[in-house]
């Protein structure tokens, strides 16, 4: 006794639940495709853009890696692809060869990492201030923060110039040529990113505040308690942008340090690419990928913070 295969029903072509498969397939079954016209006006032409945006980013990288690696290090024989591979512009930095480069990397890092932190603890404690209170000054302390942000730095190059010149009269260590006198300059904008923070404070409700504020909790435990938690993103990223700018300045650098022992990665390097710039093309193109190293890291790192947190802020200002 034969067991019997149950009848599977087959929709006809006037059920309204029959597949419409006339979208997908054009005369004589073959599958439907867009025209190349078409194609090219709806999404090509992003391919395109995307492609060429790439290639003009690669392009100064690949040429910077593949002349740190190349031995002769010169303008002339550095290309996209090194012909030969040889870490002796790595060594030469290392031994110290062309300058204090490893004494240049320390000073950077000392000079981010007390810029960055003081940048987040100033910026975010002045963000809760304008974000969270109301008091005489305030719409005018915010537009003057937007107003200074908007001048450049070259601008009060002179003027900083001068009162360093005359406190280190009075006292040596905050005077030019000094790591400290330099740090304290780059101090006098850690209030930069006031208006990105805020426009992270707004988009935290207000009723959180009151509800812990009812509890008997004072403005300092909602401010490090239950605020700072929900900062991490804003925080993360402004601690990158502070970090990444801070060791990219150049300006009032190469004009108040002068002596090696106190130059930055930034000043040291051009320095040293000013004095010959042919035969220390490779040197300063291995220093460039030593400083580009850790900054790819962190970014990746960070790089869910640095999304999440830019575009949060910016919903609400």
């Amino acid at each position: 006794m034969s067991a019997q295969t149950p009848a599977v029903p087959v929709p006809s072509a006037g059920d309204p639940l029959a597949p419409d498969l006339s979208a997908e397939r054009s005369a004589g079954g073959a599958p439907h495709r867009m025209p190349i016209g078409r194609w090219f006006v709806e999404l090509g032409w992003r391919h395109l853009v995307g492609i060429a945006m790439i290639a003009f980013a690669v392009f100064p990288i690949l040429f910077i890696v593949s002349a740190s690696f190349n031995p002769l290090g010169t303008v002339a024989s550095s290309g996209l692809i090194p012909k030969d591979f040889s870490l002796v512009h790595y060594q030469a930095l290392i031994r110290g060869d062309r300058g204090p480069f490893l004494r240049w990397y320390l000073n950077t890092i000392i000079v981010c990492v007390v810029v960055g932190l003081a940048t987040v603890l100033m910026s975010t404690m002045a963000a809760y201030a304008f974000s969270r209170f109301r008091f005489a000054g305030r719409r005018a302390g915010m537009l003057a923060l937007l107003l200074v942000m908007m001048f450049p730095a070259i601008l009060s190059m002179i003027a900083i110039y001068t009162m360093l010149s005359g406190l280190g009269l009075a006292v040596p260590a905050l005077g030019l040529d000094s790591l400290v006198g330099y740090v304290i300059v780059l101090l006098g904008g850690s209030l930069g990113q006031v208006w990105l923070i805020k426009g992270f404070f707004d988009t935290i409700p207000k009723e959180l505040d009151e509800a812990a504020i009812i509890d008997g909790a004072s403005h300092w435990q909602v401010f490090s308690r239950i605020l700072l938690p929900a900062l991490v993103p804003i925080l993360a990223t402004t601690l990158l942008l502070s970090l990444v700018g801070t060791m990219s300045e150049f300006l009032l650098g190469s004009l108040l340090l002068t002596s090696n022992d106190n130059k930055t990665l930034a000043v040291g390097l051009y320095g040293m690419l000013a004095g010959d710039r042919s035969n220390n093309l490779g040197v300063f193109a291995a220093g460039s990928v030593m400083i580009m190293v850790p900054v790819i890291i962190l970014y990746q790192f960070l790089q869910r913070y640095i999304v999440g947190g830019s575009t949060a802020g910016a919903v609400k200002g």
